[in-house]
């Protein structure tokens, strides 16, 4: 099993003196007194951001504070291409961030909610900046659980004209949806840019947004012959779009 991953503010020099961390707060909770590594255990140290350093424990202080030493390379992970952006639009209940988890391991790059018109689940408020915060904390783990150095970004809450806006730059702009005819599986893809996706609510997209979308240059597709659930047609789309652009190869 590869190493475990712990997520830091910085790796800049003037955080890794001659290769050395004290890793402490949250992660060193649960580095020390959770996970219980023991010295000469390699962990991987990481911003979330792209950057990343391999080293190894060198002891524990207390319940809350790991000493990693070894850290003498910090290493930075390319921005991969061409880059995934999911439009995901509000689940109800905790599907949200369950889609935001799987989505997370298979390797999207940007999650954007979306307050389509059919969700039944609205983000007003306190409660939608906890929820969002909710998003971005799974994103987090999500990382982390699946060895990710370059954590997706979780946006704001988008309107559908943001959306809209955000198709229109794409290189690839797709909205699943029942009544495309090409599958999303054979679509032509750029080898480089910006792929946008749009998964709906369990309602479905609604008339109005098809066509705002369709104004941006968003074509309908289809994912394949049965219907799969908000929370999961995402990661099944996204899944399908990397094999085929060679990030899984």
């Amino acid at each position: 099993m590869t190493a475990p991953v712990f997520v830091v503010d910085s790796l800049a020099p003037e955080d890794v003196k001659g290769g050395e961390y004290a890793l402490d707060g949250p992660e060193g909770r649960h580095a020390v007194s959770v996970k219980r590594l023991r010295a000469g255990e390699a962990v991987v140290l990481t911003d979330g951001r792209g950057h990343w350093a391999e080293g190894a424990v060198r002891g524990a202080e207390g319940k809350d504070r790991l000493l990693v030493t070894g850290l003498d390379t910090v290493h930075e992970e390319p921005v991969a291409r061409p880059r995934l952006t999911v439009v995901q639009a509000l689940p109800k209940g905790d599907r949200g961030e369950l889609a935001v988890e799987t989505m997370t391991e298979v390797g999207v790059d940007a999650i954007v909610p979306w307050q389509a018109a059919r969700c039944v689940t609205q983000w007003r408020g306190d409660r939608g900046l906890k929820a969002l915060g909710k998003w971005r904390a799974t994103a987090r783990e999500a990382g982390k659980q699946s060895r990710r150095t370059r954590f997706p970004e979780v946006a704001d809450a988008a309107t559908g004209k943001q959306v809209a806006a955000l198709l229109a730059g794409a290189d690839f702009a797709a909205v699943l949806h029942e009544s495309g005819e090409e599958p999303l599986a054979t679509a032509e893809l750029p080898v480089d840019g910006d792929i946008v996706l749009v998964v709906g609510p369990e309602g479905g997209v609604s008339p109005e947004e098809l066509a705002l979308f369709a104004e941006a240059g968003a074509r309908p597709y289809r994912l394949g012959p049965s219907v799969l659930r908000t929370s999961t047609a995402g990661t099944a789309a996204a899944a399908a779009l990397l094999t085929r652009t060679g990030r899984w190869s």
